[in-house]
């Protein structure tokens, strides 16, 4: 009996024994899992980094217009300069003068296209089309479209999560960002420019747009001799370029200082825009 008894503490002490290693592989594997996963979000800077480099560099390469005097590396300095080590509340739109002045781009004149709550068609439309130029087609928007960022006091890194949203504050690093080249953007159209808005909703013409706070405000008449609105409707929709949002536009630009912006406007059905997303051979003076 005892030494049945001596079998059985022994089999129980390797047992716990079994226990202890499992548990100990346990842990290990996920401290390992742990450390992976910290590796990969302490510093997100580097992700962001690469993509935008990548944008620069291929933009550069493939739009030759730019390929002089744009130093992608240049360009990423001036951009960390303006938000890293500041609170992410408390980024200024001005804070990105440097990264601007950094972007060696001019737009022809009569290619400008802004666009507000009609994001998706326009930029199908630029995709395939090389008569009308967004802000995000340019090499200033192209690099930084749809990506977050910020960062904090006294901090040398970028983060891409926990950043403060859009409406969250008023300074926050990427809506900071949007309004400076937005206003860069607007201050050097020339010649005809065109804005795409949505004839499906109340107000085409939003006065809290960043197309109507942003833009309309920054165009310089020196430069510029018309706007032409396409109003984009379905089928269905029944606005007219007398609606009263578009009364306003029309009165902004018939006073100081710029009245001597002439005034346009065309009603666009989206199926005739999707003819010209689908078909170059339409030229795009026919598309509306």
């Amino acid at each position: 009996m005892e030494y049945e008894a001596g079998v059985n503490t022994s089999h129980g002490k390797s047992k716990r024994n079994l226990y202890l290693i499992a548990g100990t592989v346990t842990i290990v594997a996920f401290a390992i899992v742990f450390v992976v996963v910290l590796i990969f979000t302490i510093k997100p800077e580097h992700g962001l980094k690469e993509t935008v480099m990548s944008r620069c560099q291929s933009y550069v390469d493939t739009e030759t217009s730019t390929s002089s005097g744009n130093d992608c590396e240049d360009i990423w300095s001036a951009f960390e300069q303006a938000y890293v080590g500041k609170d992410p509340c408390s980024v200024p739109p001005e804070a990105y003068n440097s990264f601007i002045n950094s972007v060696q781009q001019k737009i022809p004149c009569n290619k400008n296209l802004f666009w507000s709550r009609t994001k998706d068609m326009v930029h199908a439309f630029t995709k395939n089309r090389d008569c009308l130029i967004t802000l995000e087609d340019t090499l200033v928007g192209f690099m930084f479209d749809e990506l977050k960022w910020c960062s904090s006091n006294g901090s040398k890194e970028t983060f891409t999560t926990g950043c403060p949203g859009w409406t969250e504050c008023a300074n926050n690093p990427v809506r900071s960002f949007w309004s400076r080249a937005s206003k860069n953007f607007a201050a050097t159209a020339c010649g005809n420019v065109s804005v795409m808005l949505n004839g499906s909703i109340d107000t085409p013409f939003n006065q809290e747009s960043a197309f109507a706070s942003i833009e309309v405000k920054n165009f310089n008449p020196a430069i510029m001799e018309s706007l032409t609105v396409l109003l984009v409707n379905k089928e269905t929709d029944r606005k007219t370029c007398s609606d009263e949002s578009l009364k306003n536009l029309q009165s902004i630009l018939s006073s100081d200082p710029l009245k001597s912006v002439s005034f346009k406007c065309r009603v666009v059905h989206q199926a005739k825009v999707k003819d010209c997303i689908d078909d170059q051979n339409i030229l795009c003076g026919n598309c509306w």
